[in-house]
């Protein structure tokens, strides 16, 4: 879920950003802003549009792309310029292997979104893109969190710069292990997002780090200690991964956590013919009587990340962006263009049915509610960012002293 480059540098811009974007250009919709964003679908995306929740990572602004959504469904990650590109890309082919007979690499796949292969636009042939499964697809309200996770974010080949720079961006990684790149966090009170960015996480130490965690499972009105719970429980098949692996170790890696905010209790799921998070746009466009090509260019604008945002007393920013990226599906999927270029040949239009599938790792869990009923929450945690992933011969122990580290930091906010 980004993507890279230089000249295709992969494309950085946070909600922050786009904050400090709106106030200079006078706010998103801001004609001058507008036409820059325009300039770059235009330029770049060929029926796709920027996703509109990523939390860390290369995003969408100004003369970038970020990571963009396709028409069927999954997500694209631009190719990072070499060896970074080339090297996430071997490591998804390694794990996705048709022919693989690694029990570990196939058990890993359980852990990672579906990789389908790469993509172009015919536009820019020579512009790569991996082809990932959308992990947000299936959820109304998503709450997502990216944790960078290891106590080094720079590989063994960095440049001694590169090591410094990374070090000082987090002096405390080697001792927490993990760092909160970046969070958004559905609030029920007030049906917005809390948006916190990778300066939020950095500014997180020892004594402060299980109250900056548990902020992503606070919805406004309750912990949500039940997607603490679930969360564990996926964190620790990851720790059992690798404390069973010995032949690949991890660096500048993410964990991306996602669970349903949407209240069991309450108002009703939007119906499944309307785009989650689209519900009241589409519903006052019905009663109004506006035509389906307005109601598509409408909610098109504002899935492009082109909404009104507005800043929160607490001083971050609140974005209605709250769209999953499945949104992008039902509202302007015209099929599969045949010819853009997927490497994976398995990957075919039709088969929208292989995103459906689960991979093992985001099925339901039955927990214990705060008020102790049973009920069912939703939960997913991958793993994501594989530019750093190197070949070895013993356990990945910085990893693994990061997971157990993260799992301490879970129990904390249950047991509190």
């Amino acid at each position: 879920m980004v993507k890279m480059s230089s000249e295709h540098q992969v494309m950085d811009s946070s909600l922050s950003s786009l904050g400090r974007l709106s106030q200079q250009d006078g706010g998103l919709c801001g004609a001058g802003l507008e036409k820059k964003l325009q300039v770059g679908l235009e330029k770049h995306l060929n029926g796709c549009v920027p996703l509109s929740h990523q939390v860390a990572g290369h995003k969408f602004g100004v003369d970038k792309v970020g990571i963009l959504q396709h028409p069927d469904g999954t997500v694209l990650k631009q190719l990072q310029p070499p060896p970074r590109g080339p090297r996430e890309m071997h490591f998804y082919k390694k794990v996705y292997t048709a022919d693989s007979g690694d029990p570990s690499l196939l058990n890993l796949q359980h852990y990672l979104p579906k990789y389908y292969g790469t993509w172009s636009s015919p536009d820019a042939p020579t512009d790569l893109y991996l082809k990932l499964e959308d992990v947000t697809r299936k959820f109304s309200k998503p709450c997502i969190m990216d944790v960078k996770i290891g106590q080094r974010s720079y590989d063994p080949f960095a440049s001694q710069e590169k090591r410094e720079q990374q070090i000082k961006k987090y002096p405390l990684m080697e001792e927490i292990g993990f760092l909160v790149l970046g969070m958004r966090v559905y609030q029920v009170n007030s049906d917005t997002y809390d948006t916190y960015d990778q300066h939020y996480g950095r500014g997180l130490v020892k004594e402060t780090i299980r109250e900056g965690v548990a902020k992503f499972f606070d919805n406004g009105e309750s912990l949500r200690k039940d997607a603490v719970v679930a969360s564990m429980q996926k964190v620790q098949k990851i720790l059992q991964w690798f404390e069973g692996q010995s032949q690949l170790h991890f660096y500048a890696s993410s964990l991306l956590f996602v669970y349903e905010g949407f209240p069991r209790h309450g108002a009703p799921q939007p119906p499944g013919d309307v785009p989650p998070g689209g519900t009241t746009m589409m519903m006052t466009m019905a009663t109004a009587g506006g035509d389906a090509g307005d109601l598509k260019e409408r909610v098109l604008e504002c899935n492009n990340n082109m909404c009104q945002v507005g800043l929160r007393e607490n001083g971050h920013l609140a974005a209605a962006l709250g769209q999953s990226l499945s949104n992008m599906y039902a509202l302007h999927s015209r099929g599969c263009p045949l010819e853009h270029h997927v490497e994976d040949p398995q990957w075919k239009c039709p088969a929208r049915a292989a995103l459906e599938q689960s991979n093992g790792n985001g099925a339901k869990t039955q927990q214990d509610t705060a008020d102790g009923t049973r009920g069912s929450v939703d939960v997913e945690v991958r793993m994501i960012d594989f530019a750093h992933v190197f070949p070895s011969n013993t356990r990945d122990e910085g990893y693994i002293y990061g997971l157990k580290n993260l799992l301490s930091v879970l129990q904390q906010i249950v047991d509190q």
